[in-house]
């Protein structure tokens, strides 16, 4: 019997011809860090999570999010707002200066970055959660694009 005759079954498609499925995105090394690092959240990032999730705060954000070679703590993509949960672990002298050359790529590439200490989040849940949201609704963090400043005395020409 011919296989032209019989329709895929439970959802094969053509798969088998072109070599398995997939995105080609998900093979990414920080995607799989992101989905680990989503697992195994801290105390303070998953309380944050449980309040940032689902646009409780009337912005959508995403946990473990990977940007370039970094995987951040969340991510709101119409703010392009990035929040990172500093613990105790980012006080190490290594550390700090990883968390300084991720800062500068994200800060490059037009992403504002909200450090929040670990321990305030647990200390008040409730501010930390206006922070974020002050700082996803300031209409000052959004950097000018495209929009020419005047040079200092162009504008009296």
């Amino acid at each position: 019997m011919s296989s032209d005759l019989n329709p895929p079954r439970h959802g094969e498609g053509d798969r088998a011809q072109r070599g398995g499925g997939g995105s080609r995105f998900a093979r990414r090394p920080q995607t799989y860090a992101a989905r680990k690092l989503r697992r195994e959240m801290t105390l303070p990032e998953g309380l944050l999570w449980q309040r940032l999730r689902g646009k409780q705060t009337g912005f959508k954000f995403r946990s473990q999010h990977p940007i370039g070679p970094y995987v951040v703590d969340f991510y709101c993509s119409s703010a392009r707002l990035v929040v990172e949960v500093d613990g105790r672990a980012h006080d190490n002298a290594g550390r700090i200066e990883r968390d300084r050359a991720r800062d500068r790529f994200l800060i490059e590439r037009g992403y504002e970055v909200l450090h929040l200490p670990a321990a305030d989040i647990l200390r008040d849940l409730d501010s930390a959660i206006a922070a974020i949201v002050a700082q996803a609704e300031s209409p000052l963090r959004q950097p000018l694009r495209g929009c020419h400043l005047p040079a200092s005395g162009e504008d009296l020409q």
